[in-house]
Protein backbone atom coordinates (compact mmCIF):
# COMPACT_ATOMS: atom_id res chain seq x y z
CA UNK A 1 0.00 0.00 0.00
CA UNK A 2 1.46 3.66 -0.67
CA UNK A 3 -0.28 6.75 0.07
CA UNK A 4 -0.73 9.36 -3.12
CA UNK A 5 1.42 12.18 -3.65
CA UNK A 6 -0.36 15.73 -4.49
CA UNK A 7 -3.81 15.07 -3.57
CA UNK A 8 -5.71 17.94 -3.37
CA UNK A 9 -8.82 16.58 -1.48
CA UNK A 10 -9.88 17.34 2.49
CA UNK A 11 -9.51 13.93 3.24
CA UNK A 12 -6.05 11.87 3.57
CA UNK A 13 -6.46 8.38 1.61
CA UNK A 14 -4.08 5.65 0.91
CA UNK A 15 -3.98 3.11 -2.15
CA UNK A 16 -4.84 0.11 -2.00
CA UNK A 17 -5.90 -3.25 -4.08
CA UNK A 18 -8.48 -4.84 -2.15
CA UNK A 19 -11.07 -7.25 -3.99
CA UNK A 20 -14.97 -6.70 -2.79
CA UNK A 21 -18.80 -7.92 -4.26
CA UNK A 22 -20.64 -4.61 -4.71
CA UNK A 23 -24.48 -4.47 -4.46
CA UNK A 24 -26.79 -1.99 -5.88
CA UNK A 25 -29.35 -1.57 -3.42
CA UNK A 26 -32.16 0.74 -3.12
CA UNK A 27 -33.09 2.55 0.07
CA UNK A 28 -35.50 2.04 3.04
CA UNK A 29 -39.16 3.24 2.64
CA UNK A 30 -39.74 5.34 5.52
CA UNK A 31 -43.18 6.39 6.64
CA UNK A 32 -43.70 9.62 7.70
CA UNK A 33 -46.35 12.09 9.46
CA UNK A 34 -48.68 13.38 6.84
CA UNK A 35 -47.64 16.90 7.68
CA UNK A 36 -43.59 16.29 7.67
CA UNK A 37 -44.31 14.38 4.22
CA UNK A 38 -45.82 17.62 2.27
CA UNK A 39 -42.67 19.79 3.07
CA UNK A 40 -39.78 16.68 3.34
CA UNK A 41 -37.53 16.06 0.42
CA UNK A 42 -35.30 13.32 0.11
CA UNK A 43 -32.35 12.62 -2.77
CA UNK A 44 -33.36 9.20 -3.90
CA UNK A 45 -30.79 6.39 -5.57
CA UNK A 46 -31.16 5.41 -9.21
CA UNK A 47 -33.73 3.19 -9.63
CA UNK A 48 -31.91 1.15 -12.55
CA UNK A 49 -30.50 -2.15 -11.59
CA UNK A 50 -31.52 -2.64 -8.03
CA UNK A 51 -29.71 -6.39 -7.06
CA UNK A 52 -26.74 -5.77 -9.34
CA UNK A 53 -23.72 -7.92 -7.60
CA UNK A 54 -20.50 -7.81 -9.18
CA UNK A 55 -16.92 -8.31 -8.56
CA UNK A 56 -14.68 -4.90 -8.33
CA UNK A 57 -11.72 -3.63 -6.77
CA UNK A 58 -11.63 -0.79 -3.58
CA UNK A 59 -8.28 1.26 -5.42
CA UNK A 60 -8.48 4.28 -2.92
CA UNK A 61 -9.41 4.71 0.40
CA UNK A 62 -10.43 7.28 3.09
CA UNK A 63 -12.49 7.46 6.21
CA UNK A 64 -15.06 9.55 4.11
CA UNK A 65 -15.15 7.19 0.98
CA UNK A 66 -13.72 5.23 -1.34
CA UNK A 67 -12.72 5.02 -5.30
CA UNK A 68 -13.87 1.29 -6.65
CA UNK A 69 -12.46 0.02 -9.97
CA UNK A 70 -15.02 -1.84 -11.68
CA UNK A 71 -18.32 -1.63 -13.22
CA UNK A 72 -18.93 2.24 -13.28
CA UNK A 73 -22.73 2.31 -11.97
CA UNK A 74 -24.69 5.63 -12.61
CA UNK A 75 -24.36 8.58 -10.39
CA UNK A 76 -26.58 8.45 -7.21
CA UNK A 77 -26.57 5.41 -7.18
CA UNK A 78 -27.00 3.43 -3.62
CA UNK A 79 -24.51 0.37 -2.89
CA UNK A 80 -23.95 -1.81 0.11
CA UNK A 81 -20.03 -3.99 0.16
CA UNK A 82 -18.30 -5.40 2.93
CA UNK A 83 -14.31 -5.68 2.70
CA UNK A 84 -11.70 -6.55 4.80
CA UNK A 85 -9.17 -4.28 6.37
CA UNK A 86 -5.72 -5.53 7.95
CA UNK A 87 -5.62 -4.84 11.56
CA UNK A 88 -9.20 -4.32 12.05
CA UNK A 89 -11.26 -7.14 10.41
CA UNK A 90 -14.58 -7.35 7.92
CA UNK A 91 -15.87 -3.39 7.08
CA UNK A 92 -19.64 -3.17 6.31
CA UNK A 93 -20.39 -0.20 4.46
CA UNK A 94 -23.10 1.40 2.59
CA UNK A 95 -22.45 4.50 0.22
CA UNK A 96 -23.26 6.31 -2.79
CA UNK A 97 -22.03 6.79 -6.17
CA UNK A 98 -20.86 10.87 -5.93
CA UNK A 99 -18.70 10.46 -8.75
CA UNK A 100 -17.84 8.02 -11.62
CA UNK A 101 -15.07 7.05 -14.96
CA UNK A 102 -17.16 5.51 -17.18
CA UNK A 103 -13.80 3.91 -18.89
CA UNK A 104 -10.54 3.19 -18.19
CA UNK A 105 -8.03 6.32 -19.53
CA UNK A 106 -4.51 7.55 -19.87
CA UNK A 107 -3.15 10.82 -18.73
CA UNK A 108 0.04 12.57 -18.41
CA UNK A 109 1.88 12.33 -15.62
CA UNK A 110 3.50 16.02 -14.84
CA UNK A 111 6.68 15.22 -13.74
CA UNK A 112 7.79 13.11 -16.17
CA UNK A 113 5.44 13.28 -19.26
CA UNK A 114 4.92 9.25 -18.78
CA UNK A 115 1.56 8.19 -18.54
CA UNK A 116 -0.90 7.01 -16.04
CA UNK A 117 -3.47 4.80 -16.52
CA UNK A 118 -6.76 5.59 -14.76
CA UNK A 119 -9.23 2.87 -13.92
CA UNK A 120 -12.72 3.36 -15.14
CA UNK A 121 -15.26 2.45 -11.99
CA UNK A 122 -16.47 4.72 -9.08
CA UNK A 123 -16.30 7.14 -6.30
CA UNK A 124 -18.18 6.52 -2.81
CA UNK A 125 -19.62 8.35 -0.34
CA UNK A 126 -19.77 6.83 2.98
CA UNK A 127 -23.19 6.79 4.37
CA UNK A 128 -22.64 4.06 6.94
CA UNK A 129 -19.76 2.53 8.12
CA UNK A 130 -18.76 2.11 11.71
CA UNK A 131 -17.08 4.55 14.52
CA UNK A 132 -14.61 1.75 14.40
CA UNK A 133 -13.95 1.16 10.71
CA UNK A 134 -13.32 4.98 9.93
CA UNK A 135 -10.40 5.24 12.85
CA UNK A 136 -9.12 1.61 11.87
CA UNK A 137 -8.82 3.69 8.68
CA UNK A 138 -7.40 6.87 9.79
CA UNK A 139 -5.03 4.70 11.43
CA UNK A 140 -4.18 2.63 8.02
CA UNK A 141 -3.74 6.24 6.41
CA UNK A 142 -1.36 7.72 9.41
CA UNK A 143 0.85 4.74 9.79
CA UNK A 144 1.33 4.61 5.74
CA UNK A 145 2.22 8.59 5.80
CA UNK A 146 -1.05 9.41 4.20
CA UNK A 147 -1.80 13.58 4.12
CA UNK A 148 -4.32 15.68 2.40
Amino acid sequence: MSTLKGEQRRAPRVSVNIPVLVEKISQRDVKLHPALERVYDRVRPNPDDIGLKFPAAIRDLSTNGAFIAGQALPLMSRVAFTFPLAGYGQVESLGWVLWRRAGDCEIPRESDGKTVLLQGGFGVLFEAISLEARVAIAKLIQDKGGGG
